[in-house]
């Protein structure tokens, strides 16, 4: 075992390690809880490898960095601590002057532009052992898709420390507010995960609500009130056309999402004084009822195998959570303490549960286990609410509202554990995010 890997160990709370059977085999740690001191690691600019590529290379090096950084997993050593840094990308590593600094992990990387075409490579290094960890990798691609590149590095970077796949490389769903909290107007925006690149899919013109990624990234679901009554809509992502889900005269539909294969959607639909959970193919267009009861049950969300659902039902006289099967059947109530309970998320690693809870006046994020056991709150405040889960099941992003006539929405992640809360910058406020897959 390296110094590099023994002090990564060191620094969980809690890790499952599973011996190498040879010295030659890698250690392999499973994250599960907080983390009480943060790796350092080095960064250097990347060097420019042709004239003019000084500021790109700049570029992406701060955006490796802050995805890093923003884990709350490392902490990045400030340049001003550094004793030398490699003349160029092949030169060799004076590892005792990275030692000096207690610099657990180097990232070297070099760019070079070439009209619209800019290359990005990198290694990382075990500074303790002296040894690269992997290969060195290459992402080649257009200028105006820099950023990509850099969080392609960074979730390579995370993903051979930590063991586990990365996030940074994924974009976000959310509904964009503006003006007083009394006649806010909102619109459907995606953006990169950390709150750059804003795009505006929808106009304010109507009422906008829950948009949910396809598990492609391809398309969206949202409610809409353009017809005075919701309806869920499909958009596409690429071209922004968006069509209509179709549902009979006065039925109102709302609450929905994707299949884990993307070709069905799960949702609530009230018709007459009545709203229960059903399920559309979309091919088809065949629908299937799931819940009959008096009772309001709502926000379903499929397993990743797709086989159950778990939703919010107030069928028991308070608001609660419920499993079931996929195919309708009876549900198995999972919550049971105080307050109530809404909008469950089922984690991609099939773990967890997220959800918003309210008691004594306050909301919070929390997360469960599938049958409800080790129900662990994450935040609280006035409004939290709307959880949704990063590609690798590591992170919540969440809305919270403030309190008051001027109070104002924001987005914010968590990390499972409850630690590293931080606000994500947005332009305008922003509510009911929904965290798409890793690009391709």
């Amino acid at each position: 075992m390296t110094r590099f890997m023994t002090f990564f160990a060191a620094i969980i709370i809690a890790f499952a390690f599973i011996p190498p059977a040879t010295a030659q085999e890698p250690l392999r740690l499973t994250l599960r809880d907080g983390v009480i001191e943060a790796l350092p690691f080095a960064l250097p600019t990347f060097q420019a490898e042709v004239a003019g590529s000084d500021g790109m290379a700049a570029d992406i090096s701060r955006v490796i960095a802050a995805d890093l950084n923003g884990t709350g997993l490392f902490r990045q050593i400030p340049s001003s601590a550094f004793i030398s840094t490699p003349a160029s990308f092949g030169s060799p590593i004076a590892f005792a002057d990275w030692r000096a600094i207690n610099s657990q992990a180097l990232v070297t990387g070099a760019v070079a532009v070439n009209g619209n075409q800019v290359t990005v490579k990198f290694r990382l290094y075990d500074v303790f052992s002296g040894a690269e960890m992997g290969e060195g990798l290459q992402f080649a691609g257009t200028a105006s898709g820099w950023r990509r590149m850099a969080h392609k590095v960074a979730d390579a970077v995370y993903s051979r420390i930590t063991g586990e796949s990365g996030y940074f490389d994924s974009r976000v769903v959310y509904v964009a507010e503006t003006g007083p909290k009394d006649d806010r107007e909102k619109r459907i925006a995606v953006m990169d995960y950390d709150g750059a690149n804003v795009q505006y899919l929808t106009d304010s013109s109507t009422i906008v609500l829950a948009p949910r990624f396809s598990p492609s990234g391809d398309r969206i679901l949202y409610t809409s009130y353009e017809s005075g009554f919701p309806r869920i809509n499909i958009l596409d992502v690429a071209t922004v056309m968006r069509q209509q889900m179709r549902t009979a005269d006065g039925e109102m539909a709302f609450s929905p999402r994707f299949s884990r294969d993307g070709r069905q959607v799960i949702y609530s639909l009230a018709n007459g004084g009545n709203t229960d959970i059903y399920r559309t193919d979309l091919a088809t267009g065949q629908n299937m009822r799931l819940t009959n009861t008096p009772a309001i049950e709502t926000a379903p969300s499929f397993s990743p195998d797709g086989s159950q659902i778990v939703f919010e039902s107030d069928r028991s006289g308070t608001q609660q959570l419920y499993m079931m099967s996929a195919n309708g059947g009876e549900p198995q109530r999972i919550s049971f303490g105080n307050g109530r309970y809404g909008t469950p998320v089922w984690s991609p690693r099939g773990d967890l549960i997220a959800f918003t809870k309210q008691e004594l006046g306050r909301f919070h994020i929390g997360v469960m286990r599938t049958d409800g056991t080790e129900e662990r709150l994450l935040t609280s405040s006035f409004l939290d609410e709307g959880p949704t889960w990063a590609p690798n099941g590591r992170v919540i992003m969440f809305s919270r509202e403030t309190q008051g006539s001027d109070g104002t929405t924001g987005l914010y992640s968590v990390d499972i554990t409850g630690r590293n809360l931080r606000r994500v910058t947005t332009p305008q406020g922003g509510s009911d995010p929904s965290w798409g897959p890793l690009q391709q």
